[in-house]
Parts: C-alpha cells; sequence; structure tokens
C-alpha cells in the first residue's frame, strides 16, 4: 500500500515564494514565442504587451496580465486558489493552525491543481470507481472520506501495480491481502477487483483505527504499517500523526489524501468540472460461465456476452491472462438490452 511510484517525487517544505510562479494552464494567453509585428491589426487592437530580450536581438515574448485572463476575466495564477483556513477529515478537526501541518497540507493541495490535466482526469474517474466504495463505507459506517485514499493510492486505476508489487485500487501488497481474503494465482488477483479489495480496506481501516485511535494515525499505518508506526509513536514520544516524523512518502500521505479530498469534493470549484462532465458508471451484469475445455480465450467469451476483448479485460481487470481456465467464472459483461442486444446465459443469483 505504498503510493510513492504513483507521485512526483517533491521536496516536503517549499518556500513560499513558490506558490506564486506556478500557473495553471487554462484558460490563459499564449505564451509562445513571436516575433514583433510589422504593423498593428487591422482594428488598431493587435498591439498585446511585449517585452525584448535584454539584448534586443531574441524574439520577443508576450507577457500575460498578471491579474486577469482578458478572455474570460478569471485569474489563472495557483495563488488564487487558497486552502480553508478549517478543515476536517472523518469527522476530526486537520490542525491547520500548526505551522507545519498547514504548509504540508498546501503542498499537496498545490501539487495537485499544478498537475492539472492529470487532476481533471482524476475527477472524471471518480464518477466511475466512487458510487460503489460509498455504498460499501455507508453500509460498513464509516466515514465517506476515505474514498479519497483511492486517488492516491491508485488514481482510481483498478489495474495499478507499483514497484512494490502493490497490486489494485487500493494497492494491497500479498501478505496484506491474503490477510483480508484477497488471493492471487497465474489467472486471477482478487486485490484488482474493486468491490472485494474496498470490502478488505474497510475492515483493514477499522482494525487500525480501533489499534490507533484515530484516521489520521490509521492512514499513515494503512501505508507504513500499523508495526512500524506504533514503534516510532513510541520513540519520538509523541501520540499524534501531525507530529510524528518519518519517511518522506507517509509524511506526505496524509496530507495529499486531505488535500485530494478538498479539490476532488469540488471539481467545479478547482477544475472547472460540473458533475455532467464525470466519467458516467458503466451498466454491468455479474454472469457465471462455465468452462468445459482446459482453458478459453476471453476473446471468444466477450463475443458471447456482445462485448470485445478490450472492454471484458478492462470491466474484469482481476484476470491476469488473455484466457480463463477450465471451471467456473464469475465475470462482469455489459448490460444488455433486450430485444435489440440479448444474450442466453445462465445469471447469476
Amino acid at each position: 500500500m505504498r503510493y510513492r511510484d504513483l507521485v512526483l517525487a517533491g521536496v516536503l517544505l517549499l518556500p513560499a515564494t513558490a506558490w506564486s510562479e506556478a500557473v495553471v494552464p487554462p484558460p490563459k494567453p499564449d505564451l509562445t514565442l513571436k516575433e514583433v509585428p510589422s504593423s498593428p491589426a487591422p482594428d488598431g487592437n493587435g498591439a498585446e504587451d511585449l517585452v525584448p530580450a535584454p539584448d534586443g536581438d531574441e524574439p520577443l515574448v508576450i507577457v500575460p496580465d498578471p491579474e486577469l485572463d482578458r478572455a474570460g476575466g478569471q485569474r489563472f495564477f495557483l495563488s488564487s486558489f487558497k486552502l480553508p483556513e478549517k478543515m476536517t477529515f472523518g469527522g476530526e478537526t486537520i490542525p491547520l493552525d500548526n505551522w507545519q501541518v498547514r504548509e504540508r497540507v498546501e503542498y499537496e493541495f498545490y501539487q495537485f491543481l499544478a498537475e492539472e490535466g492529470e487532476s481533471i482526469i482524476m475527477a472524471k474517474r471518480t464518477g466511475r470507481c466512487f458510487p460503489p466504495v460509498e455504498k460499501q463505507l455507508a453500509e460498513a459506517g464509516l466515514p465517506d472520506d476515505l474514498k479519497y485514499m483511492l486517488l492516491v493510492e491508485s488514481k482510481c486505476i483498478s489495474a495499478a501495480f507499483s514497484r512494490a508489487k502493490a497490486s489494485g485500487p487500493w494497492q494491497f501488497i500479498g501478505s496484506t491481502g491474503k490477510r483480508y481474503k484477497l488471493y492471487s494465482n497465474q489467472w486471477k488477483d482478487d486485490r484488482r477487483d474493486l468491490e472485494m479489495s474496498t470490502e478488505a480496506a474497510i475492515k483493514y481501516l477499522r482494525y487500525l483505527k480501533q489499534d490507533l485511535g484515530d484516521w489520521f494515525l490509521a492512514m499513515a499505518a494503512y501505508n507504513a504499517g500499523e508495526d512500524r508506526i506504533r514503534k516510532l509513536l513510541k520513540e519520538q514520544r509523541v501520540d499524534s500523526y501531525w507530529k510524528m516524523h518519518y519517511v518522506r512518502e507517509t509524511m506526505r500521505y496524509v496530507p495529499r489524501i486531505i488535500a485530494a479530498k478538498e479539490i476532488y469534493s469540488q471539481p467545479e470549484k478547482y477544475l472547472g468540472l460540473t458533475k455532467k462532465d464525470l466519467y458516467a458508471p458503466v451498466e454491468t451484469e455479474i454472469v457465471t460461465v462455465t468452462i468445459k475445455d482446459p482453458q478459453k480465450h476471453l476473446a471468444a467469451i466477450a463475443k458471447e456476452y456482445g462485448s470485445y476483448f478490450l472492454e471484458m479485460k478492462m470491466l474484469n481487470p482481476e484476470i491476469r491472462k488473455e484466457y480463463l481456465p477450465k471451471g467456473t467464472h464469475r465475470l462482469k459483461v455489459p448490460r444488455q438490452s433486450c430485444p435489440e442486444r440479448c444474450f442466453k446465459a445462465e445469471k447469476t443469483p
């Protein structure tokens, strides 16, 4: 359950001047190098502010208005976005009045905003990956905020796999996965099943919360391991995640999840997205497939259910091979609409 392979490496604490220099790409004026125009545009308004290079021989650069984007009248500097003065996570208050806590959370906040293109795609993915997780968290009585861990763990990609051999949307390593009945073999990896891995994550997070006392330490332990966190707290004589010192990955992990909640819970505010812009959940149904031969190619199975190989792999990321072995299997397939598209198969009750 490590996310170092999923985020850009960065310095933990940055000087304040770094924030004002970052720019959110759209909307913004053209910043490419251009030659000095020989004459004004026909309407007399073609001249933009041009600043010559020091030696006078280089092409001139168009300098954007430092306050407003001329097209939309909106600020485009990252500094136009501010972290709230008060924030909570899982019902617990984040101590933003502590100088180092605020800076750590702000760093992750601006990192997400600076990577705007990727942040937009991740926000869109939440339309598909959040609904089933929200349902499971609610049924388990756990905070809905925990769903934002998915964005930091795997960017909502079920087939994500790290160099540390963590797999799936919740990035379970093999040993922890087996503890919560997520098994893998040459054909299948249960850690990549969103519903199954969410159930396992719920059990693990509930245990960590009960053992360590709050969600911040529980999430840190999810990242670094509960034994390590217990040892650090004892050695450093502290009882709070926010006072604990450890490797950069774990120091960034919780602030990044908190920043993800702030941004991705309000994509219209930070990314210009509405609910209709998010990817809609794919309507699927579960079918039971019985294979009598030694193995059967997934493309042939897909055709029987009005689908195709790529779609079947994406709907069933836990399948590791192009074939399924002899036996009975449960698969997700696109929901059919009869009589236009209808297949004959025994459905799982």
